[in-house]
């Protein structure tokens, strides 16, 4: 795994040179969020389908 500053390295190298302050900061957000995803199945903290599907039953009946 690469550190952190070589994933924003990435990032910049990736976007066009007219990337705006708020283009970057989404694509750091989203790089974040799915590092911690990632972790997160690594570490067993996951839901099956059948799980997900009875947690969000009483968001969708109504």
């Amino acid at each position: 795994m690469s550190s952190t500053k070589e994933a924003v390295r990435k990032v910049l190298d990736d976007l066009p040179d007219d990337a705006t302050f708020e283009d970057i900061q989404y694509h750091i957000y989203v790089c974040q969020k799915i590092e911690r995803g990632l972790k997160d199945v690594a570490e067993g903290r996951v839901l099956t389908q059948e799980q997900v599907e009875q947690r969000m039953a009483k968001w969708l009946s109504g």
